[in-house]
């Protein structure tokens, strides 16, 4: 007998450990979900499986050509141009712009589509901010499901991480559906294959695995360090006047060198579990082992370093960022 594991997708088996799926034998005839899936939901405790990237880029070429509607989930720390992706979806696409109760409530979503549409010139039907911890705008999304849909099926995608199952999860209790909830948490790539979900009868929801970014800060780093950069509750932003020759150490993950001519400001968006000082840039060569990023922006322009955090920046600096080898960090326009 075949077997899926309702909390990733994956299909239940007994021989190897370290792959997916994997239960004890003695139990296979009663299990719903993996082992994996059930120490991930019971303890917290979070098991790297061996995974094929190859395999996720597959299936998401493949939805691409598909007619249906396509939610393409984005965590809103996280904004960049791989958004244009969707623009090669042939189906309907809703933009999700997931984790809006983090920012802080000061940051208006109308503000934020303005931005999105300014700066990114996308073919969609809609963009939607949702929270999923909050239940903000999901009545919202669910109406815009059925009015855009196409068929029953509705596919989320998505990078590792953007909340696509907590969404699910989220629906699932609007819809007052009984269906079981999907395993869900704060470390990447907890999805390992197509979980199908169904609302209602006229509705099914098809969470995929995420989409590996290598560049992403949290890709490869250990749980503990992802549980500490994820932010969970509403960030407060920490700004610093920065004189010339100042930086700014995050955390243990990264290093920000201010070279400028004049005073500036400098706000920084991250997890509030993560500490941050100013150094004298002259004095103190704390993580300058790190690779180094050099910027030269222009006035009103984040510092953005993928998975770990953004900067606000309101004037021209020159500034060097540090940080481990292959993470993207780039410049955009202030989204705040």
């Amino acid at each position: 007998m075949i077997k899926k594991c309702s909390g990733c997708g994956a299909l239940l088996q007994i021989k190897d450990p370290k792959r997916p799926g994997y239960v004890n034998e003695e139990i296979y005839d009663v299990a719903e979900v993996c082992k994996r899936c059930f120490r991930i939901k019971n303890y917290g405790d979070y098991q790297v499986i061996d995974k094929d990237t190859n395999d996720y880029k597959v299936l998401f070429n493949e939805i691409k050509r598909k007619k249906d509607l396509v939610l393409f989930l984005c965590d809103i720390l996280n904004l960049d141009s791989s958004i244009n992706e969707l623009n090669n979806f042939q189906g309907t696409v809703i933009l999700v712009l997931t984790k809006i109760d983090l920012l802080p409530k000061s940051v208006k979503t109308s503000k934020l589509t303005n931005y999105i549409r300014k700066n990114y010139k996308l073919n969609i039907k809609d963009i939607i901010f949702v929270s999923s911890k909050k239940n903000y705008n999901i009545d919202f999304l669910l109406d815009s499901i059925k009015k855009y849909q196409k068929s029953k099926n509705v596919y989320l995608v998505g990078n590792t991480n953007a909340g696509k199952s907590t969404l699910i999860n989220a629906l699932i209790k609007c819809t007052n559906n009984d269906s079981n909830f999907i395993t869900t948490s704060s470390l990447p790539a907890t999805t390992l294959d197509v979980i199908k979900v169904k609302l209602e009868d006229n509705l099914i929801l098809i969470d995929t695995p995420g989409i590996v970014s290598n560049d992403n800060f949290l890709y490869n780093e250990k749980p503990n360090v992802v549980k500490q950069v994820s932010a969970k509750s509403e960030i407060k932003p920490r700004t610093y006047q920065m004189k010339p020759k100042q930086s700014i150490i995050i955390g243990d993950y990264a290093r920000i060198d201010y070279l400028g001519n004049s005073k500036n400001s400098f706000t920084i968006y991250l997890s509030n579990e993560i500490k941050v000082r100013r150094i004298n840039l002259d004095t103190n060569g704390y993580l300058r082992n790190l690779k180094c990023n050099s910027f030269n922006l222009k006035d009103k322009k984040d510092v953005v370093i993928s998975g770990l955090c953004f900067v606000k920046i309101t004037k021209e600096a020159l500034v060097n960022v540090y940080v481990k080898e292959n993470v993207k960090v780039y410049e955009r326009n202030n989204i705040i």
